[in-house]
C-alpha cells in the first residue's frame, strides 16, 4: 500500500544498534505458499550504544507463530507488533546476552516482488539486498548486525544451498554453516530442481575450493565460459589486490526471475540467468563481455563487499564503486584497456551524466533516502568507481596498493565507512584528502573550462571548475580534479608525455617552458576525471588529434567530437558533412595498425541520445525526429564516402574456424558488423540478408538482423528467429528487445503494444518486461514520437506493474528523467504522464519516490 507520508532516513540520524547479534540459527521448512522459518538468534547488548533500549526487528509480510526471549515466551502485551517490525521493551530482556527465538510463516509463492524468498519457475530463490532479508524473518535487517549464520533446510527439492560450506545433509534436509560475519542483506537460498556444472580452483595458499554453476536442467552445457571467468576471476584477485578466497565452495544459480544482474551473497551468489548462460548459438559477443565482467564484479565482492560491508546504506558506494573499479581493472587486462575505457566512459556519460544533470542528481555518497533500492544508481555504481579511479592517480599505483593493504588488514570484518576509505589513503600515503572527500558529497558533474596561449616558448593552459547547481545543492565548492595533459608538436611528434595536473581551485593556470611552436594539447587523457570538458577548438585540431594522438582515448574522443559536430550542424542549420570528418575517419577505417574493436568505436556514430544532451548543454532544445534523421543522413554519408573501403573491411574482418569469444575475435566481429551497418544503406540489406542465412553464431545472426530491422527490413528474418529460438527465453528477449529499440520513429508505439500482445510477453519477469517496455525507451525517437503515445503506453504499463513488483517499476520510470530537456509540447505528454502514475492509487514507496523526484525538475 501507498505510505500516506513517506519518511526520509538521513545520514545525519545514524545511530549504532542497540543489539549486536553473535550467532544466527535458522531452520526452513519449505513450502510454496507456506513456508516455516524458525530463528534462534544470541544477541548481545551493544558496549557503543544508550543502555536501556528496545530490542527492535524488522519484519514485512510475517505471520508470527510465536517468539520467546531466554527461553520465555513473549506475549501479546510483551510486545508491539506491526506492518514493519516487532519491539520488545527493554523491561521484558535480561541485561546480559540472551537468545531472542521465533517461528513464523511467509508465503514464497505470492512474493511477486522477487525481494525475500520466492519462488522462480518452481525454484524458492532468495534476494536480500538492502532490504529483503525482513521478509524472511525478524531480524536487525541492516548492514552494521554481522554475524555467522547456520542455515538447516528442510524439502524434498532436489537441491538445497546456502551459504557456507555444506555440513550434514540427508533425505530431505541439508544444512550450511558460513563461519564469515555477515550482514543480513548477504543471505541467501535456493532449493529446486537443478543441476550442476562443475570446476575447482585451488588457491595460491593450496587450499582446494569445489566451483559450481547451478542451473535448470537443460542448460548445463552453457555455463563453460561462466566458470572459466570465474577462475580468472580468483586468480587475479590473488595476483592483483592479493585477495584469496577463504570457503570450501563457491556457488553460483542462474535465476530467470530477477530483479538485478547478479547478487554477491556470501560463497552463493544468485545471478540473472542472461549473465551465466552462453553458448556461441544463444549468446552475443557483449553477452560473454557482461559474463566476464559481472561473474568478477560479483566474485571481487566477497572481500569488498563482504569481508569488509558498508556501516549503512549511505555508504553503497563504498562497496559498488571499489567493486565496479576492479571488475573495470580485471576487464582492461582481460581484453583491451583503452578500449574497455572508452566503453566505460560511454556508459558514464549515457547514464550517469544524464543523471547529474536532471531531477536524480545526487552525491556519490547521498545524504537522505526514501527508499534505499532506488539508490542503487550510475552514481553510486560508475561514478563511484570513476572517484576510485581518481584517487588511484592522485596517489599513484605504489600508493594505491599500500592503501588498499592496511585497508584489508584494518577493516576486515568491520562495516566500514567512507571517513574509514579515506582516512586509509591518507594513514598509507601522507596525503590530506580533505577537499577530496567532496566527491562524495557534492552532486553534479564539473565543468572544465579551457583557455590557452602561447608566448616566447611558454605555453600556458587556464583551467576554471564550475559545477552547477543540483535539487537541495545550489552551491558547489572547488573539487580535486586530476586533468591529465599531453602536448604534441604541430608536426605530430609529442613534446610533453602525460602529465597530471591538479586542478584544486576555481582557476588556476599551468606553465609548460621550452617549446619551440605552439603545441597542440591533448587534455583529459585517459579521460581522468568525470568532468565535461569546455573548450573551444576547430575540426582542424579534432581531426589532428585523431589522426596523432597518442592518447587512445583522446584519440577517439577527438573523432566523437567531430561527429557531434557535424550532427549539431546538420541537426540546426540543415549542413551538409565536411570532406574533413569523412576523411578522417577514413583514415581510422584504413589503418590497419588499430585494434579493430577500437577502429568500431571510432566509426560508430554517438547516439541519438547523446546528441539531444550535446544540443541541450548548448542552449539548442533537442528535437528527437530531426536528429533521427540527421544521423541517418551521415550514417548515408559515410557509408558513400567508404564505399570503396567497406566490403574489403567487412571481408578481412571475417574469422575462419569455429567460433572464440576472445576480445581480438569480438573486436574483429565488432568492426565486421560496422561495416556491414554502412553498406546495408548502399546495398539495400542485400549483405546483411546474407549473413543472417549465413550465420554460424548469434553475434553475427542477431546483428546482421539488426541491420535489417534499421533499414526497414527484416520482417520475414524475424520470423525466421522467432521460429528458431522460440523454445529459448533468452535469445526470445534479445528478439522483442531489437523490435521495441529499432521500430521507427511514427511506429514505435504500435510496434510495442503488439509485441505486448504477443503470446510470449509474459509481463511479470523483469527480463522480458524490460526488453520491450525498455527496449522502447532505447529508441529515441521512437519514444519521443511527438504524438505522445510512447510516453502513454510506458505510463500504462508501469501502473500495472507496480503493485507486482516495485523495485522494477521504479528503476524503469527513469524514462522519462530528461523530460524537462525537450519542447514545450513534450514536456507536458510527459509530465502528464508522470502526474498519471503518481495520482495512482495504492502506488508503492519506491515509485512514489521516484516520480515525485523527477516531477520535483519543474
Amino acid at each position: 500500500m501507498k505510505d500516506a507520508t513517506p519518511q526520509a532516513v538521513y545520514l545525519s540520524d545514524y545511530t549504532p544498534p542497540a543489539y549486536l547479534v553473535d550467532k544466527v540459527s535458522l531452520v526452513f521448512r519449505l513450502d510454496p505458499a507456506a513456508t516455516r522459518v524458525l530463528s534462534r538468534i544470541e544477541f548481545r547488548p551493544n558496549p557503543d550504544a544508550a543502555p536501556g533500549q528496545p530490542l527492535v526487528l524488522d519484519g514485512e509480510k510475517l505471520k508470527l507463530i510465536g517468539a520467546a526471549v531466554a527461553g520465555e515466551a513473549v506475549k501479546d502485551g510483551d510486545h508491539t507488533q506491526t506492518d514493519t517490525g516487532l519491539t520488545i521493551p527493554a523491561s521484558r530482556l535480561p541485561a546480559e546476552p540472551f537468545v531472542f527465538e521465533a517461528e513464523v510463516e511467509i508465503d514464497p509463492s505470492a512474493n511477486t516482488a522477487l525481494e525475500g524468498l520466492y519462488m522462480s519457475n518452481g525454484m524458492y530463490c532468495t534476494q536480500c539486498e538492502a532490504e529483503g532479508f525482513r521478509r524472511i524473518t525478524y531480524y536487525p535487517d541492516r548492514p552494521d548486525v554481522m554475524a555467522p549464520f547456520h542455515v538447516r533446510i528442510e524439502s524434498d527439492e532436489k537441491v538445497l544451498l546456502s551459504n557456507g560450506n555444506p555440513g550434514a545433509s540427508g533425505d530431505g534436509f541439508a544444512e550450511w554453516t558460513d563461519p564469515w560475519p555477515k550482514p543480513a542483506y548477504l543471505f541467501a537460498l535456493v532449493a529446486g530442481d537443478l543441476v550442476a556444472a562443475k570446476d575447482s580452483f585451488t588457491t595460491r595458499s593450496g587450499t582446494p575450493v569445489e566451483l559450481g554453476i547451478w542451473v535448470r536442467p537443460g542448460d548445463e552445457g552453457k555455463c563453460d565460459y561462466a566458470l572459466d571467468a570465474l577462475k580468472r576471476s580468483m586468480k587475479w584477485d590473488e595476483d592483483v589486490y592479493g585477495r584469496e578466497y577463504d570457503l570450501d565452495v563457491f556457488n553460483i544459480v542462474a535465476v530467470d526471475d530477477f530483479n538485478m544482474g547478479a547478487m554477491e551473497n556470501k560463497g552463493l551468489n544468485v545471478f540473472n540467468s542472461k549473465y551465466v548462460l552462453a553458448s556461441p548459438s544463444t549468446a552475443t559477443d557483449m553477452d560473454y563481455e557482461n559474463i566476464e565482467g559481472i561473474i568478477a564484479h560479483e566474485y571481487f565482492h566477497n572481500w569488498t563487499g563482504n569481508r569488509i560491508t558498508c556501516r549503512d546504506w549511505f555508504q553503497l558506494c563504498l562497496k559498488e564503486g571499489l567493486t565496479v573499479f576492479r571488475d573495470q581493472q580485471f576487464s582492461g587486462d582481460m581484453r583491451s584497456k583503452p578500449v574497455k575505457r572508452i566503453q566505460d566512459v560511454l556508459q558514464l556519460r549515457a547514464r550517469q551524466f544524464r543523471e547529474d544533470n536532471g531531477p536524480l542528481a545526487h552525491p556519490v555518497r547521498p545524504s537522505s533516502y526514501i527508499e534505499i533500492n532506488n539508490f542503487y544508481t550510475a552514481t553510486v555504481y560508475e561514478k563511484g568507481a570513476e572517484v576510485i579511479g581518481m584517487l588511484k592517480r592522485l596517489v599513484g599505483d605504489d600508493g594505491y596498493a599500500k592503501a588498499l593493504d592496511l585497508y584489508f588488514d584494518r577493516h576486515d570484518g568491520d562495516a566500514a565507512t567512507i571517513e574509514d576509505w579515506l582516512a586509509v589513503f591518507q594513514d598509507a600515503t601522507g596525503r590530506d584528502l580533505s577537499q577530496f572527500g567532496r566527491w562524495y558529497t557534492q552532486a553534479g558533474t564539473p565543468r572544465v573550462t579551457v583557455t590557452d596561449d602561447f608566448k616566447d616558448g611558454t605555453y600556458t593552459l587556464h583551467l576554471k571548475q564550475e559545477t552547477p547547481a543540483t535539487p537541495g545543492q545550489p552551491d558547489k565548492q572547488p573539487q580535486v580534479i586530476p586533468v591529465a595533459v599531453g602536448l604534441l608538436n604541430p608536426n605530430g611528434d609529442e613534446v610533453q608525455p602525460t602529465t597530471v595536473l591538479e586542478l584544486t581551485e576555481e582557476q588556476q593556470s599551468f606553465t609548460f617552458d621550452g617549446l619551440s611552436a605552439k603545441p597542440v594539447p591533448s587534455i583529459l587523457r585517459g579521460f581522468s576525471a568525470p568532468v565535461i570538458l569546455d573548450r573551444k577548438t576547430t575540426t582542424e585540431e579534432r581531426a589532428f588529434l585523431l589522426a596523432h594522438d597518442t592518447d587512445p582515448f583522446n584519440k577517439w574522443e577527438a573523432g566523437r567530437a567531430l561527429a557531434k559536430d557535424v550532427l549539431a550542424r546538420m541537426v540546426t542549420d540543415r549542413a551538409a558533412p565536411g570532406p574533413a570528418y569523412l576523411d578522417a575517419l577514413e583514415r581510422v577505417a584504413r589503418d590497419e595498425t588499430l585494434d579493430p574493436a577500437f577502429r568500431a568505436l571510432a566509426l560508430r556514430l554517438p547516439s541519438e541520445d547523446d546528441m539531444a544532451q550535446t544540443l541541450f548543454d548548448a542552449g539548442v532544445t533537442p528535437d528527437p525526429l530531426a536528429i533521427h534523421d540527421a544521423r541517418e543522413k551521415l550514417m548515408l554519408a559515410l557509408a558513400e564516402h567508404l564505399s570503396s573501403v567497406l566490403p574489403g573491411l567487412y571481408e578481412d574482418m571475417s574469422i575462419p574456424g569455429p567460433y572464440s569469444p576472445d576480445s581480438k575475435a569480438a573486436g574483429c566481429r565488432a568492426l565486421r558488423q560496422t561495416a556491414l551497418a554502412m553498406m546495408a544503406r548502399l546495398d539495400d540489406g542485400k549483405t546483411a540478408a546474407k549473413q543472417f542465412r549465413d550465420a554460424d553464431n548469434m553475434t553475427e545472426q542477431l546483428g546482421a538482423l539488426g541491420v535489417l530491422l534499421s533499414v526497414g527490413h527484416g520482417q520475414e528474418e524475424l520470423g525466421t528467429f522467432y521460429r528458431q529460438w522460440q523454445l529459448d527465453r533468452l535469445v526470445i528477449d534479445k528478439w522483442f528487445a531489437l523490435q521495441s529499440s529499432l521500430a521507427a520513429p511514427g511506429k514505435a508505439a504500435d510496434t510495442t503494444l503488439a509485441l505486448t500482445r504477443h503470446p510470449d510477453f509474459d509481463w511479470k519477469n523483469p527480463n522480458r518486461f524490460r526488453s520491450v517496455i525498455g527496449g522502447l525507451a532505447t529508441n529515441a525517437a521512437g519514444f519521443h514520437d511527438p504524438s505522445g503515445a510512447s510516453y502513454e503506453l510506458v505510463a500504462d504499463w508501469l501502473i500495472r506493474l507496480d503493485p507486482m513488483n516495485p523495485q522494477t517499476t521504479a528503476r524503469m520510470t527513469t524514462m522519462f528523467e530528461t523530460w524537462n530537456r525537450y519542447d514545450a509540447d513534450r514536456q507536458a505528454l510527459m509530465r502528464g504522464a508522470l502526474q498519471r502514475i503518481a495520482a495512482t492509487r495504492g502506488l508503492s514507496r519506491d515509485t512514489t519516490e521516484m516520480v515525485g523526484r523527477i516531477l520535483g525538475s519543474a
